[in-house]
């Protein structure tokens, strides 16, 4: 008697981290990771990667664009802990170290199609007093 063995559905993700505003800093890059489930696993492209330096741009905007492309496709056999991209976005602080300057994260979207998505950043907050003011 043959086991039926368990059907998988493909995710593809193809997209591009477009954008972001932080008006105080400049020369900012970016991070991204998936997150998913224990059923998920990629099956091809990179489920992380790091962009290039940007500077702000010079109209009212001040945008920091980094046109960043991702490619990733993923297997499962169920949607429990379907994938989200985490952004984290880098700077230099007074001292030249590169320090988090925001961190987001949203789903991936569950239906075929264009999206676009507006992920809200946070920011960590110093711990001590000397840490607020070397920031």
């Amino acid at each position: 008697m043959a086991t039926a063995s368990p059907s998988v559905f493909l995710l593809m993700v193809n997209g591009q981290v477009e954008s972001a505003q932080f008006p105080e800093y400049d020369d900012l890059y970016c991070k991204y990771c998936f997150v998913y489930g224990q059923d998920w696993a990629p099956t091809a492209g990179l489920e992380e990667g790091i962009s290039q330096i940007t500077s702000k741009s010079q109209d009212v905007r001040q945008a920091l664009v980094w046109n960043f492309p991702i490619d990733v496709t993923f297997k499962s056999t169920n949607p429990y802990g379907w994938p989200q991209i985490v952004l984290s976005v880098y700077g230099p602080d007074v001292f030249g170290n590169d320090v988090v300057r925001g961190y987001g994260a949203v789903h991936v979207p569950f239906s075929p199609g264009r999206h676009k998505r507006t992920i809200p950043m946070f920011v960590p907050e110093s711990t001590s007093k000397l840490q607020k003011f070397t920031r």
